[in-house]
């Protein structure tokens, strides 16, 4: 029966695993934490190499700059709890990251302090939208659309083109950005459409449970 830690390694990295072979920035590190605790929570594994083979944490320091990027490098800091697992004489630092009520940001490679998620395998800068689903979810008042001409094209243009950009929202409505991303949160809040994270960027999709003619009705 294979160990806790062979058992993770075999999942592969994910949404909420991350395999480390060393760390020596704890900038770098300090991303993932916060994205870990801004998402759905998650597991670092120290000591493990890209591909699952077991390398083993090299010293104590790794884990000292492992923990500046938690304390140090991560507004507010990310708490973590620690296990230490012995595979074949190889020392395994397990790092678990709980989800967070608060929103925790991190350096980027300019230095910048931005709010990243973690979405897949990756880390990603939270945009402008995510940002105020975050707000709007945690507002006890809820949110309210009312369906308008824009809205009724945005929705349109999403059922003939699959997903659209806030940039081409912008074109499409002739709004300002702010108030953009206020429609495209309010949407998201109430599941009319999905935020979508890749390499190319952050588009929308519609939900494919939506129907506008049954909420009219």
């Amino acid at each position: 029966m294979p160990s806790h830690i062979r058992t993770l390694i075999n999942e592969g990295e994910h949404q909420q695993l991350d395999f480390k072979f060393g760390v020596n920035d704890s900038r770098k590190i300090a991303r993932t934490l916060a994205a870990f605790a801004n998402t759905d929570g998650g597991r670092l594994l120290l000591g493990v190499k890209d591909n699952g083979a077991i390398a083993g944490v090299r010293s104590d320091e790794e884990y000292y700059m492992m923990e500046a990027g938690a304390q140090l490098f991560c507004k507010p800091p990310v708490p973590f709890d620690i296990r230490e697992w012995d595979e074949n004489g190889k020392n395994v630092l397990e790092i678990i990251v709980p989800p967070s009520n608060l929103i925790h940001s991190a350096p980027d490679k300019d230095g910048n302090f931005k709010v990243f998620v973690r979405v897949g395998d990756q880390n990603f800068v939270a945009n402008g939208v995510l940002l105020k689903v975050w707000k709007k979810r945690k507002n006890k008042h809820g949110v309210e659309v009312s369906f308008s001409p824009i809205e009724r094209s945005l929705i349109a243009y999403l059922e003939h083109n699959g997903s659209i950009s806030l940039s081409g929202f912008r074109k499409l409505s002739g709004l300002s950005v702010k108030r953009c991303e206020h429609i495209l949160a309010n949407f998201i809040v109430l599941d009319i459409i999905k935020l979508v994270y890749s390499e190319s960027g952050v588009h929308y999709t519609l939900n494919p449970d939506f129907n506008l003619e049954k909420e009219n009705s």
